[in-house]
């Protein structure tokens, strides 16, 4: 039993530094599956020494290339907080497609611009809020400027 909460300790751990929350979507799939998958393929096989978080991305990468599993969308759209860059993703992906077939590497390749498109408008949307922010910001300032200005100039008469 002890050994079974230590596992589950480590799974959860992983997924924090994965970035991937606790994984609700799969838990809320089917919650025993969530489970196993937190015990032994997060809390064991990638809580295991050797290959670094980076490289036991690009490796499982490769093999959801193999089988065109819908799961690499997850693992790219997390692959750079562990330091894997789109080219990586990208370098993966052709180097893979041709012993698993074309097929399997187009898929990829619409998942990864796919993952890169929704990160861009992420990005777009979080950079037009941060924009406004900043032209309210100035408008707010020109207007109590242009008050400071117009008391000045009123003090003098």
């Amino acid at each position: 039993m002890k050994e079974d909460s230590a596992r589950r300790a480590r799974g959860l751990a992983m997924y924090k530094k994965l970035g991937w929350g606790t994984n609700e979507g799969l838990k809320s799939v089917d919650e025993e599956v969530w489970g196993l998958t937190t015990d032994f393929i997060l809390g064991d096989v990638w809580s295991r020494p050797g290959l670094s978080l980076r490289e036991k991305n690009l490796v499982t990468l490769a093999a959801l290339i193999s089988i065109s599993s819908e799961g690499m969308a997850h693992l790219m759209r997390h692959a750079n907080d562990i330091g894997v860059t789109d080219e990586d993703m990208k370098g993966v992906i052709i180097q893979t497609m041709y012993y698993v077939g074309q097929p399997r590497g187009f898929f990829a390749l619409r998942r990864l611009n796919e993952v890169i498109a929704a990160r861009g408008d992420e990005h777009k949307a979080s950079k037009a809020g941060e924009r406004d922010k900043k032209k309210k910001d100035g408008e707010k300032k020109a207007k109590t400027g242009k008050r400071a200005g117009a008391k000045k100039a009123g003090a003098g008469k």
